[in-house]
């Protein structure tokens, strides 16, 4: 198990974020407000989401190419289909939103580096922010992802003998 991992400084490559911006949002639109949505109620309290109702967000990781466009309707998060203008937009590199998952760095320093934009509605900002901060989340433990690590989880939960 790698110990003490940080993650390296990177930008995805200029080829990619010309490609990414040309594949289909949905996917990891999916992948994030099904995260989001797991989350509702466990992690994220529901109560400071009121005021998110009928807000739409758009997330941008600017070396990808993507754009995750999502809304908010009491109920849960759900993927936007237009293009319509967000809310609330969050930029940033691929490897910055890793390291605010990772716990590396917080939103306070990468905003105040220019390393994470939001543009919009600035309560809404500062409300998402000071929720997510609120928020006890489980470390992200990027070497969890090593070959090694889910092998040794995969034993772990599957039945002896099968």
């Amino acid at each position: 198990m790698i110990k003490n991992f940080k993650l390296p400084d990177f930008t995805l490559p200029a080829p990619l974020s010309r490609l990414g911006d040309r594949l289909p949002q949905l996917p990891p639109t999916l992948a994030l407000v099904t995260g989001l949505n797991l989350a509702l109620g466990r992690l994220i309290p529901r109560e400071p989401l009121e005021m998110l109702a009928g807000k739409r967000f758009a997330i941008r990781v600017k070396d990808a190419g993507m754009t995750l466009r999502f809304g908010y309707n009491g109920r849960g998060f759900h993927p936007v289909f237009d293009s319509r203008r967000a809310d609330l937009t969050i930029s940033a590199r691929a490897r910055d939103f890793l390291a605010l998952l990772a716990r590396e760095e917080d939103p306070d320093t990468l905003f105040f580096n220019r390393r994470l934009v939001m543009e919009g509605d600035t309560d809404l900002g500062l409300l998402v922010k000071n929720t997510l901060d609120a928020v006890e989340l489980p470390r992200f433990a990027p070497q969890r992802l090593s070959p090694a690590g889910l092998l040794a989880r995969l034993r772990r939960i599957t039945p002896h003998g099968t």
